[in-house]
């Protein structure tokens, strides 16, 4: 390999060269830079800095709100481009409820304000100027009816006006707003202290790791044996992230992307192990799992390699009934037609695959009331996200 690719995950490095894929964890007493040097520094200096790609989860992401007219079509079209560019989005309001909704006590990195078709006109009024008031947030961008523009653009200081997403046929107009999220990540990143030092290394842009494992799916065939559809949960240590091909999914979007993501910021085992802890006791089925696995609720509170191997496999019970029917609340995934269920993230190093194989068993039997199951494939040497990063 001609190339150095670099991933700067959240509790891991994963490091791609001509000598393969390695990994290593991450020392929280050092910063980032330091770290990785210490860790990988002579395979860095065999690589001029334009051959060096680097992307990131280690920053957090973006904290976004997003005020839209409808579920089905303008929230909808922003959340999805939004997760496809690497965004956490902490919540969403709907506009005909905005004077009721709860006002984020949080800094926002950016609001997104997305309605109507381009020949409809008057969507937006006052109360959402009051509203936005009351918010404390760096960027705002409006990706709505171009008619609504000049009002908005006269009332809030420094508005970013862009393409609206929704066509008048109800197509996905998504680059123009995944080219400023992007964008946006990348200035946060030079912003960070702890991450900007990794320019030192490389002239190329950093991506946010969820942007490129997504670039990566359409070419996932090179290295894997995976049968659409499919899905990847990847679990880290801050996040559970499922990306999924389109064909699972029934909605009225029309979109250039085949793939899609989700991101749930309270389903990882290192950074969030209390809020996964909290949504299994939470899940009616989870002690029937917990005796399933031959464990009792002790094991909950433990920290040891058994206590981790069963917060993953939490994890992947919990995310998939998050996208099943059982759960309404999130995209519906048709996982009865799921061909392959496709595992990345340091939970491959866990975990095998037998283990996972009996999670998806009780998962389908339970919740699906079905014996068969989607072909498991792991993702042991972290092979995937290397697929999109020079795409």
């Amino acid at each position: 390999m001609s190339k150095l690719l670099i991933d700067v995950g959240s509790t891991y490095f994963k490091i791609s060269s001509k000598n393969g894929v390695k990994q290593a964890f991450r020392d929280f007493s050092k910063n980032i830079y330091d770290d990785l040097t210490v860790k990988f520094g002579d395979e860095i200096k065999e690589y001029p800095k334009e051959d060096v790609y680097i992307c990131s989860s280690a920053n957090g992401g973006l904290s976004t709100l997003i005020v839209g007219l409808t579920n089905s079509f303008s929230l909808k079209y922003a959340k999805n481009i939004a997760f496809n560019s690497g965004i956490n989005i902490i919540d969403t309001i709907l506009y005909h409820n905005i004077e009721s909704s709860p006002i984020p006590g949080e800094l926002l990195d950016v609001v997104i304000i997305v309605g109507g078709i381009d020949s409809v006109g008057g969507v937006f009024e006052e109360k959402l100027l009051r509203y936005l008031q009351k918010l404390n947030y760096n960027n705002i961008v409006y990706v709505g009816s171009k008619l609504d523009a000049p009002f908005l653009k006269e009332n809030i200081d420094n508005l970013v006006v862009l393409e609206n997403i929704i066509s008048d046929k109800l197509k996905v107009n998504e680059n123009e707003l995944k080219e400023y999220l992007t964008n946006l990540y990348q200035q946060d990143i030079v912003g960070k202290e702890d991450i900007k030092h990794l320019y030192e290394l490389t002239s190329n842009q950093i991506y946010s790791t969820p942007y490129i494992v997504n670039r990566s799916l359409p070419f996932i065939d090179a290295k894997f044996e995976v049968v659409n559809p499919f899905i990847v949960i990847d679990i880290g240590g801050a996040t559970t992230d499922i990306h999924y091909s389109r064909d699972l999914v029934r909605d009225n979007i029309l979109t250039e992307s085949e793939f899609d993501r989700l991101v749930f910021k309270k389903l990882g085992v290192y950074k969030s192990r209390e809020s996964l802890i909290y949504a299994a006791k939470n899940n009616e089925f989870v002690y029937e799992l917990l005796n399933y696995l031959d464990v009792t609720e002790n094991i909950l509170e433990e920290s040891s390699e058994k206590a981790l191997k069963v917060l993953m496999l939490l994890s992947i019970f919990l995310v998939l009934c998050k996208v099943s029917k059982h759960n309404p609340l999130y995209v519906t995934l048709k996982l009865d037609v799921l061909k392959s269920l496709v595992l990345t993230g340091g939970i491959t190093k866990v975990l095998t695959n037998e283990e996972v194989l009996s999670i998806v068993h009780f998962f389908y039997k339970k919740i699906m009331n079905m014996s068969t199951i989607p072909t498991i494939v792991m993702d042991v040497n972290y092979d995937i996200w290397t697929l999109g990063m020079t795409k």
